[in-house]
Formats: structure tokens, C-alpha cells, sequence
């Protein structure tokens, strides 16, 4: 009994030493970062009235980002509906966004015919396309998913459907898609002209 006494004052004082050391060690080491992956970045594409256009382009103002292609029998033109009205919605803060339609068809998304395309949408969505390689490289810089999908009679395009809200700078700010809800897409441009 002697012996056990004598021995749990010196335990007693190591476990709390360690622990205090371990707590210590916790408290000043900082918690790794989560990696952030870049989303955006330099590119070179033509517009719908065949003029060079790039990413400085879109800086200077916040800006929305939408990947798809002309002869999207859904997702795309609904989203391009949905900006349509949105900007609408906004008013003269919508003078302060900018917003790019990017074809991942384009093969057959020449200029003229996304000016033809566009031309039932806001005529402040800049519709862009290029060679494939440009448009692999600006797709890639978004994380953005394509891939060309053959059908009985062509062919059609699988992509993401995401809509990229970048700040003025060109940093990612957030994302938006057409399966929210109209009060939701507005309130997300809206903070984006706020804090852009």
C-alpha cells in the first residue's frame, strides 16, 4: 500500500504534465488548410460578332460564367431564360454584372450562329466559342465536365451545369444553377453586384 502511494503522486504528475503539453501542442498548432481549388483563370475565345475576347474582358465588374451549347434541348436554354429575366429582375444593378455564355460545341457553335441563338436572350449575355482546344482550356480553368455523346441521328453534348459567379478581380465567388429557386438566383446575383 506503502509502495502504490508512493508511486501515484509521481504518475499523477506525469499524466497531467502530458496533458497539459498535449493541450498546449493542439492550441498553437494551426489546423492544416483545406487545399482551394482555383476555379477560373486566363483565357482567349471569339465572341458572337467574331471579335477576340478574353478574361480581362470580364474583370472590372463581378461576372457570371455558363457553359453549354446551342443545341441544348433543355438545361441551357432555361438558364439562359432564367439570367434573362434575372438581370430584368436587377434593374440598373444588372448594369454592373457581366455574363458570358461559353459553348462546349463548337464544332458547330460558330459566331454566327450564337448571335442567331442569343439574340432571343439578353442582349448583355456575351456569347463566346473558339477553337477546340480554347474551349478545352477555358473549360478546364471553370472545372467544367464535356463530353460529346453520340444519338441516333448526331449528336449532343453532356456538361456541367453550373453557372460560375466570379467577383471583379476574377476570383471565384460562388455558384448558381437553373433547379434554384428564382428567389434564391436573384439574391446571389445581387449580393455578387453588392460585393463585387
Amino acid at each position: 500500500m506503502i509502495l502504490k502511494r508512493s508511486l501515484l503522486l509521481p504518475l499523477t504528475v506525469f499524466f497531467v504534465a502530458a496533458l497539459t503539453l498535449l493541450i498546449t501542442v493542439l492550441l498553437l498548432v494551426p489546423e492544416p488548410q483545406q487545399a482551394r481549388v482555383p476555379i477560373g483563370g486566363p483565357f482567349k475565345l471569339t465572341t458572337q460578332d467574331g471579335k477576340p475576347f478574353t478574361d480581362e474582358n470580364l474583370k472590372g465588374k463581378p461576372f457570371a460564367v455558363f457553359f453549354g451549347f446551342t443545341h441544348c434541348p433543355e438545361v441551357c436554354p432555361t438558364t439562359l431564360y432564367d439570367l434573362t429575366q434575372d438581370l430584368a429582375a436587377l434593374g440598373k444593378d444588372a448594369d454592373n454584372l457581366r455574363v458570358a455564355f461559353v459553348t462546349v460545341d463548337p464544332a458547330r457553335d460558330t459566331p454566327e450562329l450564337l448571335k442567331t441563338y442569343l439574340a432571343s436572350f439578353d442582349p448583355r449575355i456575351v456569347g463566346l466559342t473558339g477553337t477546340e482546344e480554347e474551349i478545352a482550356a477555358t473549360a478546364k480553368a471553370y472545372k467544367v465536365y464535356y463530353r460529346k455523346v453520340p444519338t441516333d441521328s448526331d449528336y449532343t453534348m453532356d456538361h456541367t451545369a453550373t453557372i460560375f459567379l466570379m467577383d471583379s478581380k476574377g476570383d471565384f465567388y460562388g455558384t448558381s444553377n437553373f433547379q434554384e429557386s428564382q428567389d434564391i438566383r436573384r439574391g446571389k446575383l445581387k449580393k455578387l453586384v453588392e460585393n463585387g
